[in-house]
């Protein structure tokens, strides 16, 4: 597989993700990975009817993400890997998937979590994911939107976190 695109977004497919993301990045096929997802039939079925025109939709969990990554038939497919946190990101470089870059678009206020920007909402498990990913190798990319600047995750973690 070539992944032209990795993005964490816990809307997953929406407006921008399919408008400006997908399209921008020349992809056949979106993975969505997510254990959550998976195993939710009804979001299964929404998220393949929000398809963008031509672009073919799976969703699977980690192991069948490092599988299919691993299949020859997929070698020449062109992929956009879409998340909803990082520590399924992490599980997926763990497990052999040659990921240099993250794009971190947007994760929901929950109860616990701080504030990073405007979309982007983490708690300390997530902090650490992406300070593992970074350490792995993984170009961390805060952009909610493509004209956004890049901001440095890693620093506003610090900030927030007082590490």
């Amino acid at each position: 597989m070539i992944i032209n695109l990795a993005r964490i977004d816990d809307r997953l497919i929406h407006g921008q993700v399919t408008t400006v993301w997908a399209k921008g990045s020349d992809v056949d096929r979106i993975i969505i990975v997510s254990e959550d997802v998976f195993h939710d039939p009804i979001r299964k079925t929404l998220l393949k009817q929000a398809a963008p025109p031509g672009i073919k939709v799976n969703i699977v969990d980690v192991p069948k993400a490092i599988a299919v990554f691993k299949n020859p038939k997929y070698a020449n497919d062109k992929i956009f890997y879409l998340f909803t946190n990082p520590m399924e990101v992490l599980k997926l470089v763990e497990g052999g998937i040659p990921l240099n870059y993250l794009n971190i678009g947007g994760m929901q206020f929950r109860e616990g979590k701080k504030q990073i920007n405007k979309a982007v909402f983490i708690d300390k498990e997530e902090a650490e994911a992406f300070k593992r990913l970074n350490e792995l190798g993984v170009e961390l990319d805060l952009r909610v939107v493509k004209t956004d600047p890049h901001t440095d995750i890693l620093e506003k973690i610090k900030e927030k976190f007082q590490e």
